[in-house]
């Protein structure tokens, strides 16, 4: 594979998953009593918890998007974006003590990220 080819997967798939992290996120900034029912009422988080892992989740998009950015900041980015998503699946089970196919809607949010995280790697540890 050649270095273009690995750059463009590389920020499609970066620019795809930052987008649908942002999107998961912008509710959560100044939370509305929607966003409040389903995270606090619904899976029980704490108020203050919604916008923390908002702005959370920002500053993760912001390094993974940022090009030449410490390589363990990055590291830290994905890892921490990633749990967020593990987290969401883990607490829609453990509230419907039952499996709910829904859940696995959320690959689509996984799987850009796993790809912008291997080829980023690629580009990073393979010059």
């Amino acid at each position: 594979m050649t270095t273009k080819t690995t750059n463009i997967i590389y920020w499609v798939s970066t620019i795809i998953f930052a987008g649908l992290m942002i999107f998961a996120s912008v509710g959560g900034l100044k939370p509305t009593a929607q966003v409040i029912q389903i995270f606090h009422d619904g899976l029980g988080y704490p108020i203050y918890f919604i916008q923390y892992i908002s702005y959370a989740k920002l500053l993760g998009v912001v390094a993974i998007l940022i090009p030449g950015l410490n390589k363990t900041l990055k590291e830290w980015a994905y890892a921490g974006l990633f749990f967020d998503l593990a987290g969401a699946v883990y607490s829609g089970i453990a509230v419907s003590a039952q499996f709910d196919p829904k859940m696995l809607g959320l690959l689509m949010w996984i799987i850009p990220g796993i790809i912008s995280y291997y080829f980023w790697r690629k580009k990073v540890y393979e010059r």
